[in-house]
Formats: structure tokens, sequence, C-alpha cells
């Protein structure tokens, strides 16, 4: 048995279940690809020294982590540390290591063999494709477009 499918909606900017196509159910995955979403778009706590986006302080992360079998295991990404991020050179190599560190676990826990990610801009969207390689079989192939939001960063949407 896999999990319930979770299925992104760039329009309300969140992830919901959806029903099986003629099941009346909820929709299923093998685990990989909801496990991957929740990797990237859970707020992995920020580092001491990482620059908050926003002069609140609040540095989120996921409250489970105080519970970690490992200590200092962390669950989520970074990448919202980028939310108001301007557009330059640096930002993709950054949102790259994000999502590397983000879905790490599943090499660690040796869910896969390796993982290759690649990060880009295309128009309002910043994309982030993985590729997840298991021991059997064709590597499995994801693309998760996170809305960029180009007003707040301060650049055109090209």
């Amino acid at each position: 048995m896999g999990d319930l499918a979770l299925v992104w909606s760039p329009e309300r900017g969140n992830a919901d279940l959806v029903i099986a196509t003629s099941l009346d159910d909820l929709a299923a995955d093998d685990g990989l690809g909801t496990s991957l979403f929740l990797s990237l778009f859970t707020d992995r706590r920020a580092e001491d020294d990482d620059r908050l986006p926003s002069d609140d302080g609040d540095r989120r992360g996921w409250w489970a982590d105080e519970f970690a079998e490992v200590p200092g295991d962390r669950f989520g990404s970074r990448l919202w540390l980028l939310d108001r991020s301007v557009r330059t050179p640096d930002v993709l190599p950054l949102a790259e290591q994000y999502v590397r560190e983000a879905v790490a676990w599943l090499i660690a826990d040796r869910v896969t063999e390796r993982i290759d990610v690649s990060v880009s801009f295309q128009g309002a969207w910043m994309l982030h494709r993985v590729e997840v390689y298991r021991p059997t079989g064709d590597p499995a192939r994801y693309l998760f477009a996170q809305p960029w939001d180009a007003m707040a960063a301060g650049t055109d949407a090209g």
C-alpha cells in the first residue's frame, strides 16, 4: 500500500487529496511522490546563520523534529527562505542546495541509491526537477512547479 496522493494546485498555492478516478476513493501513489512533495514543501527550520525573508524572527520548522530518532535530523526544505529573493545568479544554486538537502534522507534511509536535482526558472515559476534512482527499474522523474512572485521579488516575470 502506498501513501495518499497529494496534488498541487498552483492557483490556490496548496496541495490537496484527490478522489481516484472511478473508484470513489482517495487516490494513492507509491509513496515516493508524496514523500518528495512533503520533503520540498514542508518548512525546515532555518539555520542560525540563515537570513530570514521577514523581520519577525520566525525560524519555522516542523514540530516533530524535536522527537527525531537521529539527533539534529530535520524534515522539510529551506526553500521558504527564498520567498522574497530577487532573481539573481545565486538564487538557483541555493534553491538546488535546499532541494538536495531536503531529499537527502531518501539516500540515507536507503529508499534510493541516487537523486539528481536541477532547478530553473520558467516565467513566474521556479521548477524543481527530481530524478530518483532506485536499485531496480527506470528512474522516477518528478517536476514540481513553485510559484515565483516576481512582484515581491522585485523583478519582471520573464
